[in-house]
């Protein structure tokens, strides 16, 4: 199988826009963790890397080869931001949101990526989302290193609730009444789609 998971930053806030349409915020960076996997979802190859706002149309390529796409909220967020960039089928390429998965199973109820990764990996993100704008305003070199370093450590986090999720069948997060919650999940794929690919793999 072949996997990108991403996750996106932008350059203004919602108050900024003076609407509530994720596509005004603009993209300043994408960072894409790229990979292939055995029949056990172990990785063959991996890498990290990350797109700029110029560098975008270099990027889609990668996101039409993948069988799946994984990212957190994406479809409430990363994919209507990037309308404005993204080719006209990309809603349609197989995302895989981990935020949708959790609601589906927990009554509409989930979590921010942070909450899950503290109670589910023990990590937290490595830096206040709100200064990601900051950085990209910046614009100095060591401003946008930051900000590579925030998008891409935020790619390894959701790498790793997702592959802890498929391993182990829940996720787990402390919800807004300070309860401890263990939510199951099953991440796995079709068997078609991995029947399919086990095909292909012997042309």
């Amino acid at each position: 199988m072949f996997e990108v998971i991403f996750d996106i930053e932008t350059k203004s806030f919602f108050d900024e826009t003076g609407n509530s349409d994720p596509s005004r915020l603009g993209v300043s960076i994408v960072s894409v963790y790229i990979r292939e996997v055995d029949d056990n979802f172990r990785e063959i190859s991996a890498q990290m890397t990350s797109f700029w706002e110029s560098q975008l149309p270099d990027m889609w390529s990668l996101f039409r080869k993948a069988d799946r796409i994984i990212g957190f909220n994406t479809l409430g967020f990363d994919i209507p931001v990037l309308k404005p960039y993204a080719p006209a089928d990309f809603s349609k390429l197989p995302h895989f949101d981990i935020y949708t998965k959790i609601k589906e199973v927990n009554l509409g109820h989930a979590a921010s990526l942070n909450r899950i990764a503290k109670d589910t990996l023990g990590q937290s993100k490595v830096d206040d989302p709100a200064n990601a704008i900051k950085y990209w305003r910046a614009g100095d070199a060591k401003s946008l290193a930051l900000l590579q370093k925030y998008c891409e450590a935020d790619v390894s986090l959701t790498r790793d609730i997702y592959d802890f999720g498929l391993r182990h069948k829940h996720i787990k997060y402390t919800d807004r009444w300070n309860t401890p919650r263990v939510i199951p999940v099953d991440f796995s794929y079709p068997p078609d789609l991995i029947s399919s690919q086990k095909q292909t793999s012997l042309f």
